[in-house]
């Protein structure tokens, strides 16, 4: 792994999280193949965590948005405890973030638009598994997926009401940066009256 060019430093870091992560994200972009894959963690009622990979799909001043089938486990988690951790990691960087905020539903319509764009087999795979529950074989899938893609020959494929876009609205930042020896650098950004307070964060 070579070190980034730059050093993370309070005196170079922009003061907007947002634009420090399109700085980082776009400098992965230019390295690796997805650097929209992030690690979603959530909790369940009792506190136990669970943790899966999933494809960052916009972000912006309003939150950070990915897509799932609303009855998964993280679906069901996330409804009853709206509170989640992402994490990306972008190896050939040495950098990750982490956010840290709160969860609740797209807008039926901004989920529509989403679900419009994606391939045909991607939108028949959203109807006909119930993502997270058991089932008796992957033939019973295969199966479900062949008469759904009979059922909607020759036409559109509506989203269904239980799959749609999640947002996280940070409350929270870290940027983390390898440096040799194990010093690595760690700036955390807090909400602070209008803005962001940074903190730099021991490794």
């Amino acid at each position: 792994m070579t070190e980034p060019v730059e050093p993370l430093l309070e005196a170079t870091a922009d003061p907007d999280p947002l634009v420090q992560f399109g700085r980082w994200f776009d400098g992965a972009a230019r390295v690796m193949a997805s650097p929209e894959a992030m690690v979603v963690a959530s909790a369940d009622a009792a506190g136990r965590p669970s943790a899966r990979m999933v494809l960052l799909k916009s972000w912006g001043e309003e939150g950070f948005v990915f897509h799932t089938n609303y009855d998964s486990r993280k679906g069901i988690e996330l409804a009853g405890n709206p509170q989640a951790a992402l994490l990306f990691h972008w190896d050939p960087t040495g950098r990750q973030v982490r956010i840290e905020g709160h969860v609740e539903r797209t807008a039926d319509r901004e989920s529509d638009e989403y679900f419009a764009t994606r391939p045909r087999g991607g939108q028949i795979a959203a109807h006909a598994s119930h993502q997270s529950r058991a089932i008796g074989g992957r033939a019973l899938l295969d199966a479900r997926v062949a008469e759904l893609e009979a059922r909607y020959s020759g036409r559109e494929v509506p989203r269904p009401a239980w799959w749609g876009g999640l947002r996280v609205t940070p409350r929270a930042f870290e940027f983390w940066q390898n440096r040799p020896d194990r010093l690595h650098d760690r700036l955390r950004y807090a909400p602070a009256g209008g803005g962001w307070e940074i903190t730099r964060l021991q490794p």
